[in-house]
């Protein structure tokens, strides 16, 4: 099926087909939909790929025409493709960026470029998912793929994505992802599109998915599981031209840094104040023109204009000003900044002593500054952090921080005396001991305000096991001291004159850390690397002059509709018992295709549980529920998630029901119990 758009703006009138079958060697069908120019066939252009497991038909359709369909318009196919698995497509997903899946991604290029529509010229955009097969495939370095836009995305897979950060598994995603993805893969094929052996092909994919936290828990270092796929560990395969997108409210903004610092081929980046979001969605804002920026790179390296992008500074990123959390979650203030390279030879190197309850160059003599500090952290201090990754509804957005602070041990700089700004990875040295062979730390990096308030720059988490690296965890010597550094999530920053900096840290973080296996007292000593480090940036009258971004175009019309979903997050604690529950509520509102009456709604719920001095206590839970239909036709999906901890092994559990009407047409469980390897 097609359909065409024209335009009244002298842009060329575009051709949508709904729905195309691209053939794989092993006899396996992709599902696609493209957009491309109505003179394409008659002139060959350039295509655009963006390849994930999200389904076309319904949960990213009206993203995908915000995007994909600016493209077109720009004279370029733009196609979307569901993997191996998911959507329409056949087969079956078996985990994250499997060989199978890049293998795919490589064919699915060459066949695009085959087109009779298309000039042989293709480049990958994506986001998340789509941003991390970007860079795996371009890796592969498949001929035809020239350029990519990789956005909210990372080139290491252990060190920076939702299972772990630091060593420390992050309880906040890790359950929660891998049981979104276990209801996202029992989603039925089409039965418009599949024909009579749909029901068949989605029995068969929900028997034969895998619970895939089983396997991201089974790889609790960074072994060979994890440097499959991330780039890092060879940044000089790829040798496509690279456009590295993110954000500050999104936890995978520091690899838009290592990718310009590490990369050969040719490469710019940007990063702006938005969370988990493409930039013409971006939240908070300003969101910009992003498809602009996306089509001067392509134009560069698909169709060989002289853009002007290699002539721009090599990182372009927002600076954020002060706010009261909660003030800006439509728009962040600010400005755009800029540096010619990456690293830039401008920063300073800003290293701010930390003793006693102070923070400064100049800490004044005390002998209290001297004492150790013991940190018996309450496992309830991490409650107003807000979610790990961010998608910027407020649910997700982080509290003031002054309830987290209290329960923190705090380091606090006199009031400024000027501005101070950075751009870049701060970290934290502290001298620590601990009483028992495992132990984490919890930094935060906080702006305070005159009136005292607190609000949070970054952090970071460090799973002292690995204070020498993740590939191989060693147990503490219980009474012995040691120097670690903390890295924090990269981030851009003005500190106003008359703000005071503070850095926080804490022995527990929940429900973002997992805690550790046993109550643990860690102490921080004074003297040794105890500093905080900041990438000071000075200022740059070149910034006023920065070519300025247009706003987001308005989405092309399309006939589908996509109502507003809601969320929530409740926090209750009983202090007698001392026992805090976290509640995350959301759903992505109905999503309807008016051409068909096809529609998707889904329902999610994550609950963390944790008891004071009882680590063995912390539970997380996740519902899922996902329809999906057209007028008869209804399915439903129903999945529940749960894991736990003693000092010794996780225990998770899966269930998975599937009702095709009012019919339970498919039920299986999962239960493992999974080794402790110094998590």
């Amino acid at each position: 099926m097609s359909n065409s758009s024209a335009t009244a703006d002298g842009t060329p009138s575009v051709r949508v087909l709904r729905h195309v079958w691209i053939p794989l060697a092993d006899g396996t069908r992709l599902a696609a939909r493209i957009w491309m120019p109505a003179h394409a066939e008659r002139r060959p252009c350039p295509v655009i790929l963006e390849y994930i497991p999200y389904r076309k038909n319904d949960f990213t359709a009206a993203r995908d025409n915000s995007l994909h369909a600016q493209f077109a318009r720009a004279g370029y196919a733009s196609v979307r493709v569901d993997l191996r698995g998911s959507g329409d497509s056949d087969g079956q997903m078996q985990d994250e960026y499997a060989q199978l899946e890049l293998t795919d991604g490589v064919e699915v290029i060459d066949w695009l470029s085959k087109q009779p529509w298309c000039d042989g010229n293709v480049g990958m955009i994506g986001k998340s998912w789509g941003g991390f097969n970007g860079l795996q495939i371009a890796a592969l370095r498949p001929p035809a793929l020239k350029a990519i836009v990789t956005v909210c995305s990372t080139d290491d897979r252990y060190a920076e994505d939702v299972h772990y950060t630091g060593g420390a598994l992050i309880a906040s995603e890790m359950l929660p992802w891998a049981s979104t993805m276990l209801a996202f893969n029992a989603r039925p094929p089409d039965p418009a599109v599949v024909g009579a052996g749909w029901r068949e092909q989605w029995l068969r994919r929900m028997n034969d998915t895998p619970a895939y936290i089983e396997e991201w828990l089974a790889h609790q270092e960074r072994d060979a599981y994890w440097k499959h796929g991330s780039v890092c560990e060879d940044h000089g395969a790829i040798e496509a031209a690279v456009f590295a997108v993110g954000g500050w409210y999104d936890s995978y903004c520091g690899a838009v840094l290592r990718l310009l610092e590490g990369l050969d081929a040719p490469a710019r980046g940007l990063i702006g104040p938005w969370a988990h979001n493409y930039p013409h969605q971006g939240v908070p804002g300003p969101a910009i023109d992003f498809h602009a920026e996306v089509i001067r790179w392509f134009d560069q390296w698909l169709r060989g204009r002289d853009t002007g992008v290699m002539d721009e500074p090599a990182l372009r990123a927002w600076m954020p000003e002060w706010a009261a959390p909660g003030t800006d979650l439509d728009e962040r203030p600010g400005r755009w900044v800029a540096e010619d390279a990456w690293p830039s030879p401008r920063l300073d190197a800003g290293e701010y002593p930390l003793a006693g309850d102070s923070l400064g160059p100049a800490i004044r003599t005390d002998p209290r500054k001297d004492a150790e500090i013991s940190l018996e952290s309450p496992r309830t201090v991490g409650a107003y952090g807000g979610s790990w990754l961010q998608f910027g509804d407020a649910a997700g957005q982080f509290l003031p921080q002054g309830a987290d602070d209290g329960l923190s041990h705090t380091f606090t700089s006199d009031p400024l005396a000027e501005q101070v700004e950075i751009l870049g990875v701060p970290s934290v040295g502290l001298r620590v001991t601990a009483d028992r062979p495992a132990a984490l730390l919890a930094v935060r990096l906080c702006d305070v305000a005159p009136d005292g308030s607190s609000r949070l720059v970054t952090r970071g988490l460090l799973n002292l096991t690995h204070r020498d690296g993740h590939e191989r965890p060693r147990p503490l010597d219980p009474g012995r001291a040691y120097d670690v550094t903390v890295p924090l999530i990269a981030t851009a920053h003005a500190f106003a004159t008359g703000h005071r900096i503070r850095v926080s840290v804490s022995a527990a973080y929940w429900p973002l850390a997992w805690p550790s296996p046993e109550p643990v007292t860690v102490t921080l000593s004074p003297g040794g690397p105890s500093a905080l480090h900041l990438p000071e940036r000075p200022g740059r009258p070149e910034d006023a002059r920065l070519r300025p971004y247009g706003p987001p175009l308005a989405d092309p019309p399309a006939p589908l509709r996509q109502e507003p979903g809601t969320s929530e997050r409740t926090v209750r604690y009983d202090p007698v018992a001392g026992r805090i529950e976290i509640t995350l509520r959301g759903d992505d509102g109905r999503f309807t295709d008016l051409t068909d009456g096809g529609y998707r709604r889904a329902d999610a719920v994550d609950r963390f549980t944790l008891t004071e001095g009882d680590p063995a206590s912390a539970l997380v839970e996740c519902e899922r529920t996902e329809e999906i239909g057209r007028g008869e036709w209804r399915t439903r999906i129903v999945t529940y998630s749960r894991m736990s901890g003693d000092a010794e092994a996780f225990s998770v559990s899966n269930s998975l029901t599937a009702y095709e009407g009012d019919e339970r047409v498919f039920h299986r469980t999962w239960n493992a119990v999974i080794p402790r390897t110094g998590v």
